[in-house]
């Protein structure tokens, strides 16, 4: 049996309109949508096949209130809630939402020393085979941290959930790590763009043609910030945003000749940067 303790093993999309972001997804990713709500609770799941992927819930009044706008949320399996919660706020890290008990499992929204958000739980009960099914269509496929300074974030986390370095083939000064958790590597960390305002943990899903999936995006209202790239091997990944506003990334193969989108992220592109395809 594999531990998921410190993999990435829930994906959540928290948004200002569930019924046009359930609209996008499921036209964009080919996902399944299921009303799984409980009592004061309106949820729905994601689904790729019979597997749930994702949950998608409304963002609250008081949230959007404070300033807070739609987002992808990972949750971190770990074994107790409770205590890595403490450890990551005595590590400088921020407890949002403290320990609780919900519908997916006990759970704790919280933030990193440099504000960027992701979620931690224990006893997920929904699917616990993300690490199974990693790379697969319809599945996140990487996790890429956006930080204000990637070799501070990374010795935090590698504290928090046991994270490594991952061989990666590249010099530590190009300014990506990739790291592994169980010995397999699942995401990677660099520095922000001087045009991200914040910190931020950025999603990959994976689709089978990179080029269809970026159209249907387009089609279906959303944003391309940065066109398809070609990673070393096969695969592309491009970055986006919903209607609503919340980012997320393609990774797949290229199945066309040609690519007839414009990059828009602020005018910065991060080509070449990465030099291991992900999983």
């Amino acid at each position: 049996m594999v531990d998921y303790h410190g993999r990435f093993v829930w994906y959540e999309l928290i948004t200002t309109d569930v019924a046009a972001a359930q609209a996008f997804y499921t036209n964009v990713l080919g996902w399944g949508a299921r009303d799984a709500s409980t009592p004061g609770l309106p949820y729905t799941l994601f689904t790729a096949g019979n597997a749930s992927v994702g949950g998608l819930m409304d963002l609250p009044d008081e949230a959007r209130k404070k300033g807070a706008t739609p987002r992808w949320v990972g949750y971190v399996g770990v074994k107790d809630v409770d205590a890595t919660a403490d450890r990551l706020k005595a590590l400088g890290g921020a407890v949002y939402v403290p320990p609780t008990n919900s519908n997916i499992g006990r759970i704790s929204i919280v933030g990193d020393p440099q504000a960027a958000n992701l979620a931690l739980v224990q006893g997920l009960k929904t699917s616990q085979r993300q690490y199974a099914e990693f790379g697969k269509p319809g599945r996140v496929g990487w996790h890429e941290l956006l930080a204000a300074d990637w070799r501070k974030a990374f010795a935090f986390y590698s504290e928090v959930f046991g994270w490594q370095r991952a061989a990666a083939g590249i010099d530590e000064a190009d300014g990506y790590q990739v790291f592994s958790a169980g010995g397999q590597a699942i995401g990677g960390m660099s520095n922000k763009r001087p045009t991200d305002t914040i910190p931020y943990w950025v999603y990959y899903i994976r689709v089978d043609d990179i080029e269809a999936a970026v159209e249907r995006v387009q089609t279906a209202g959303g944003r391309i910030f940065e066109s398809p790239f070609q990673m070393p091997g096969r695969s592309w990944i491009a970055r986006c945003g919903d209607p609503q506003g919340a980012a997320f990334a393609l990774q797949g193969e290229r199945n066309r000749d040609t690519v007839g989108w414009s990059t828009e992220w602020g005018g910065f592109s991060s080509k070449g940067k990465l030099v291991k395809s992900p999983p």
